[in-house]
């Protein structure tokens, strides 16, 4: 009963992010046209949840809007598409969302004059961590399904294999103590044995010579 509420539970959650995933990809071309609805005023600026928004080194609060808009809406696209994308290669989408990212804090916290420059090099370091990562998995998975070679099944195999070489090993040093316990016992018997035999005989050799002087 329990394990069906939570089941429930996440599939509900689930559906109001995929919601509102849907509404921003659907609402984006409008987001877009907000824009449209600021002052050209250069000197005009405009109160919204308690900031003082200006046009930050722009010609006027509009086109600051169009740039912002443009660098915004690419990287709420990216981020729907990031954590819903099941392809062995969507860490690369990190690259594009990260440049968008870095435009974005360019242009609010940037007063001058020049935009989109140094966010390349930002990104040099990310780079050079994503693309061998996805190289990485690219060839795992290409050795894994073109040329048929599966290095975690290789490595169980090979682990299997120890296992097994230890095992006949422990095997063989057990056995080889055992034959010894055996020959000590089949030595005391073979002694027991000739001592009862000799007994016997001189035994029987007192009654025939018993008999033979009577």
């Amino acid at each position: 009963m329990e394990s069906n509420l939570q089941n429930s539970k996440k599939t509900k959650h689930r559906f109001v992010i995929e919601s509102i995933g849907l509404i921003l990809i659907a609402l984006s071309p409008f987001i877009f046209k907000l824009h449209e609805f600021l002052p050209k005023d250069p000197d005009k600026t405009i109160e919204f949840l308690g900031l003082t928004i200006e046009k930050n080194g722009f010609n006027n609060l509009r086109a600051y809007a169009w740039f912002f808009l443009n660098k915004l809406i690419p990287l709420y696209l990216l981020i729907i598409w990031f954590f819903t994308c099941k392809h062995w290669w969507y860490h690369i989408i990190l690259i594009p969302l990260c440049m968008y990212a870095f435009q974005i804090f360019e242009v609010i916290y940037d007063e001058d004059d020049v935009i989109d420059t140094e966010n390349l090099l930002w990104l040099l370091p990310i780079c050079m961590v994503i693309i061998p990562f996805v190289y990485f998995v690219r060839v795992k998975l290409y050795d894994k399904y073109v040329h048929g070679i599966d290095l975690e099944l290789m490595d169980a195999e090979l682990q299997l294999y120890r296992e097994r070489e230890k095992n006949s090993t422990s095997n063989i040093h057990s056995s080889s103590k055992i034959p010894q316990e055996d020959q000590m016992d089949l030595s005391e018997d073979v002694s027991n044995k000739t001592l009862s035999n000799l007994f016997r005989q001189f035994q029987h050799s007192l009654k025939n010579l018993f008999n033979f002087m009577l």
